[in-house]
């Protein structure tokens, strides 16, 4: 982990219901718990599903919050208002491939329908965001795929200069 300061982290829920107090969210609290031992949650929101206020939020948080990382959950997968990967793809320099590759290979073990995920992994800046599916339960086995490799990934980004082993 960084040794200047824990990582300052964001989780974003994408929801059109959700965001109109439609649905509580259940998988956001799913995603700041065990985003825990990685750092601090700093910034929390619920959007509807909407590429370009998606894509504000990302830059925003990401520019002005100086965010390590933000994790995004819902909107991954191939209904008309599933969005999230677009707007993630809208605003990210480069794609970090293996990281959205592990994510589906380890939910395929558990469902077909894995292989619908359009999950993206990505660099804005010094930001890593990861898209997660909506659903607690899928959050969760997404992001625990994740987490044995993200505290060195994100030193990585933040300028750690040590060499990888």
């Amino acid at each position: 982990m960084s040794a200047h300061r824990p990582f300052q982290i964001g989780v974003l829920t994408l929801s059109d219901k959700g965001s109109q107090g439609q649905r509580v969210d259940e998988s956001g609290p799913v995603v700041e718990e065990l985003l825990a031992p990685v750092g601090e949650v700093v910034h929390v929101a619920i959007l509807p599903d909407d590429i370009a206020s998606i894509a504000t939020l990302l830059i925003a948080w990401t520019d002005q919050g100086k965010l390590d990382l933000i994790v995004t959950t819902g909107g991954t997968g191939l209904s008309p208002r599933d969005v999230t990967p677009q707007a993630t793809l809208q605003v990210i320099d480069y794609e970090i491939p293996g990281m959205a590759e592990a994510m589906r290979t380890q939910s395929l073990r558990k469902t077909p329908h894995a292989m619908v995920s359009r999950a993206v992994v990505g660099v804005r800046k010094q930001t890593m965001i990861i898209n997660l599916p909506g659903s607690p339960k899928a959050a969760r086995e997404n992001l625990e795929t994740l987490l044995p490799a993200l505290p060195h990934a994100l030193a990585k980004l933040t300028g750690d200069p040590s060499d990888c082993a």
